[in-house]
């Protein structure tokens, strides 16, 4: 069964950027590493040394909580993301 989590993160306010997200996880390390997008991530992007310019720029700074259990029909992945388009 997937859990709903809420993520997000703060250290990344400019335009163009997402604020958080729900999404539908195995786990909480799970939907920490879904990006707000919907691309997918694996765990080595987040440990090169890289920036990420419309989300957080490394894994610590996601902020997870859950927030619900999903529905049988859900899949795992983003339900909806905030985005401030600028």
């Amino acid at each position: 069964m997937l859990g709903l989590y809420k993520i997000s993160q703060d250290v990344n306010n400019n335009y163009d950027t997402y604020s958080d997200a729900i999404v539908a996880a195995e786990s909480h390390d799970e939907a920490q590493m879904i990006h707000p997008s919907g691309e997918k991530w694996d765990n080595e992007w987040w440990t090169k040394d890289e920036t990420f310019s419309c989300w957080a720029k490394r894994l610590d700074q996601v902020k997870v909580e859950l927030i619900g259990i999903a529905a049988n029909h859900i899949t795992k992945g983003v339900i909806c993301a905030s985005f401030h388009a600028g």
